[in-house]
């Protein structure tokens, strides 16, 4: 059976696009699939440093192009997106450690993952506040305050670290990166014709 691992920052909101598109092409392909909490920003400050340059100037052209693109990949999929808002660029360090706390449940992770980024690129809301977050998981009925707790734990913390060190040893510079059994690598919403292609092969 084939595999998808798919690494993921909950602040990208090309990975918003491709987690919801991903969806349709798990269930096709009836591949199985690993969802992996990092740090997109680890991972900037460590292979892919342009991304800030990028940001440092939003009248540039490119920049200017993606965000019109990122608007018509989004009414494509059918997805509300609000974006960007005041919240933009979010420090994700605190919803990213909360993914971690529930990567051992794949399903849960899963739902909360959808609340998360509907949360953020849907309704608005800072996925940087404990309060919002908290909401955010009640609304999968979780135990929010007590994920929320988890999510500071030395251990939960070395697992957001680990996961971002090993999305960038198989070659990751950004979010969302899919690896497809375990040897070919992906990147992006826009690949997603070619992760299909690769898990039906």
């Amino acid at each position: 059976m084939a595999q998808l691992t798919f690494f993921y920052d909950l602040s990208s909101p090309w990975t918003y696009l491709a987690f919801n598109n991903v969806q349709e092409v798990i269930a096709e392909t009836q591949a199985t699939v690993s969802w992996r909490p990092f740090l997109v920003g680890g991972v900037f400050n460590a292979v892919n440093q342009s991304v800030y340059a990028a940001r440092s100037n939003p009248t540039d052209l490119k920049v200017i192009h993606n965000f019109t693109w990122l608007h018509e990949w989004a009414r494509l999929a059918n997805l509300p997106l609000d974006f960007p808002t005041e919240h933009h660029p979010v420090k994700s360090v605190l919803p990213m450690r909360m993914c971690c706390a529930l990567e051992h449940d794949q399903e849960i992770l899963k739902a909360f993952t959808q609340a998360a980024f509907d949360a953020y690129f849907a309704d608005g809301r800072n996925i940087d506040d404990h309060l919002v977050m908290a909401d955010v998981a009640k609304s999968v009925g979780l135990d929010g305050e007590a994920l929320l707790s988890r999510a500071v734990e030395p251990a939960i913390k070395d697992r957001l670290r680990a996961n971002t060190e090993e999305a960038i040893a198989e070659g990751a510079y950004g979010s969302p990166t899919m690896i497809v059994n375990e040897s070919q690598l992906y990147f992006g919403n826009d690949q997603l014709p070619l992760v299909r292609q690769a898990l039906a092969g």
